[in-house]
């Protein structure tokens, strides 16, 4: 807002006192009645002009005050919206580092889950393996009782039980005859060592 003042007149003119040509220097009552007009004319234009300014003051100082206002006004949301700012960015890197940590997680969760699936895989493995090996063992065994079954039948149970008792006894007469040669091997041994003792005596 910009307010130039300028006054309509000169205060100059109106004291300087009017010079009648071929007559005294004494101003005339009719003069100075037009003086006293003009000086009370420049009076009213005179307050006017400081009413103008005194208005033109004030309003330059509301119009500052508004200016100081709406600046501590824009300084606190500056230094509101720069608070938010950093809290914000702070809440961003709570966030990307969260976002981060859950990654490698993940990850972490994602490498144990291959390895359980390995385990997994491995463990089926060797469940068939041994389960392979079991029913072939069955297999095996069921064979065996097959051939049992018909190797051991009711009308062959005698001869095998007979053919059982004869091979003991032959067992048992065999080790008989084995015990009776040690025996005449232990005495014969005995008797020549008597032979030697009785030798190195007499001599």
């Amino acid at each position: 807002m910009s307010l130039k003042l300028e006054s309509s007149f000169s205060i100059e003119d109106i004291i300087k006192t009017p010079k009648c040509p071929g007559k005294g220097t004494e101003p005339r009552p009719g003069e100075l009645l037009i003086k006293l007009r003009n000086l009370q004319q420049a009076k009213k234009s005179l307050e006017d002009e400081v009413k103008e300014t005194i208005l033109f003051i004030s309003a330059r100082k509301e119009e500052e005050e508004t200016l100081t206002a709406e600046a501590l006004q824009l300084e606190a949301t500056l230094t509101e919206k720069e608070e938010l700012n950093r809290s914000l960015q702070l809440k961003c890197e709570d966030i990307q580092q969260e976002a981060q940590r859950q990654l490698e997680q993940n990850h972490q969760k994602e490498e144990l889950v291959k390895q359980y699936c390995v385990q997994i895989q491995e463990t089926k493995l060797k469940h068939r393996k041994i389960r392979m090996k079991f029913e072939n063992q069955l297999q095996q065994l069921m064979e065996q009782h097959k051939n049992l079954s018909t190797v051991f039948t009711p009308e062959r149970l005698p001869a095998e039980i007979q053919s059982a008792e004869y091979t003991t006894e032959q067992l048992l007469k065999a080790e008989q005859q084995k015990r009776e040669q040690l025996t005449k091997l232990l005495d014969g041994l005995s008797h020549t060592q008597n032979a030697k003792m009785d030798t190195y005596e007499k001599a």
